[in-house]
């Protein structure tokens, strides 16, 4: 099994998730008149309560609370499991592909695999993706969502002192079950996600590179950058299911399941709930996924 992919695939997305980290704080930012210590509500993200007025507004409070370093809050563990869980998406896809097509990663501009073998090679690793992501984004989302104000005497100490500590407390706190919190939402919702990710990025791709060449940076970009916003589209009424269900474990609600979740939230704030924080997503993924997806592709060529 070649191994560039799952090396190309850490590496981008470790770049990619630098640039657009401040982005996803603010959606999953709450609210900071809470005090760090107090048990967080489940309404506590930009998705899922109304506190803020809106992405601008998350913005100047956390700036104000926080400083500059509140929009990097909890980076550096994702960073760490960007490692496993880009490397694992990437790298399942691309040798996905090659067993289902038996052609190499620079051999498929010559012979261009059918969008039927592209989306079940992204479905199948988003699966797998979201396996290894479970317990990695569930910390990194209670990391984002405690808020420490700036350093004054006698000011409460944050709940979870870092990753670690964040884990070893779910676990005694929630059990083993509470570390894969919202997994089957996770599951649910990169599975079909990424093979519409991928299928619009290669067809893009396709349509705007001469037959057998490599498409130009220009086109990658684009291609990187509308393939990310399609997937968010997709992804976006799960990801605020799966967020909720993260966080109830702090106010000792838990959902049945994602179905109660799902019902729960549409009887008691609409069916326009499923589609809070579409804008600060979109926002975010094109310039994420063009920079990963540019240097995927660059690190490869660069490779081989």
């Amino acid at each position: 099994m070649p191994v560039e992919e799952f090396v190309a695939g850490w590496i981008s997305g470790a770049l990619g998730l630098v640039l657009g980290y401040p982005f996803d704080t603010v959606k999953g930012q709450r609210e900071p008149s809470l005090p760090a210590s107090s048990v967080l509500p489940t309404q506590v993200r930009l998705q899922t309560q109304t506190t803020y007025r809106g992405i601008v507004d998350c913005m100047v409070k956390t700036y104000r609370h926080e400083s500059l370093l509140g929009f990097f809050k909890g980076m550096s563990f994702p960073i760490a499991s960007i490692a496993v869980v880009n490397s694992v998406l990437f790298g399942i896809y691309s040798n996905t592909l090659l067993a289902l097509t038996a052609t190499s990663h620079q051999e498929r501009r010559a012979q261009p695999p059918s969008y039927a073998h592209i989306f079940m090679a992204g479905c199948t690793g988003g699966f797998l993706q979201a396996y290894f992501l479970a317990p990695f984004d569930l910390i990194k989302v209670r990391l984002q969502n405690q808020t420490e104000p700036r350093a004054k005497p006698g000011s409460p100490p944050p709940r979870y002192r870092g990753p670690v500590h964040c884990a070893a407390s779910i676990f005694q706190e929630e059990g083993p079950r509470g570390l894969f919190r919202g997994a089957w939402a996770l599951t649910l919702r990169d599975t079909p996600t990424m093979g519409i990710y991928f299928i619009t990025y290669e067809c893009l791709c396709h349509q705007s590179t001469p037959e057998g060449q490599n498409p130009s940076s220009a086109t990658v970009l684009v291609a990187g950058g509308f393939a990310g916003i399609t997937s968010w589209v997709t992804a976006t009424p799960l990801d605020v299911i799966k967020s909720r269900m993260q966080m109830a474990g702090l106010n000792q609600r838990a959902h049945r399941g994602v179905l109660d979740c799902i019902v729960s939230s549409a009887r008691q704030e609409g069916l326009g709930v499923f589609f809070r924080g579409l804008t600060i997503n979109s926002a975010r993924a094109f310039p994420v996924n063009a920079v990963t997806f540019l240097s995927y592709e660059y690190l490869l060529h660069l490779w081989q």
